[in-house]
């Protein structure tokens, strides 16, 4: 992959980064982490508890999906920096141009990532 194409790249992940960081800011009223807000959401709930705890795991898939996006997106900006950005971290395969544009951050080609969703 040429630089111009890593740049490009490597720049569209800093936005989704950036965006992502703001977005987990903004719904969290800032930098306190998911368990905390949820914490002292629950602490004063009049809410059934049964609703108390499907909020609860609302909070913590939210938590969970957010932290693993943003690890993809760290991973991806280190393949970039290593040299390896475009190959599968599983075959060592070029990854297609067209899934890079559709999810920049993947890590392994299709038939791999299939195999690992399997």
């Amino acid at each position: 992959m040429d630089a111009s194409h890593l740049d490009t790249f490597k720049r569209e992940l800093e936005t989704l980064r950036t965006e992502l960081l703001a977005q987990i800011a903004q719904q969290r009223g800032g930098v306190q982490s998911r368990a905390d807000v949820a914490a002292e959401h629950f602490a004063h709930s009049e809410d059934a508890p049964a609703q108390v705890a499907t909020e609860r795991d609302v909070e913590f898939a939210l938590n969970e999906r957010e932290t693993a996006e943003l690890h993809a997106l760290d991973c991806a900006l280190a393949r970039i920096a290593s040299g390896t950005f475009g190959q599968c971290t599983d075959c060592q395969a070029a990854i297609p141009p067209a899934r890079l544009q559709a999810t920049p951050e993947a890590a392994r080609c299709i038939p791999c990532q299939e195999k690992a969703e399997h």
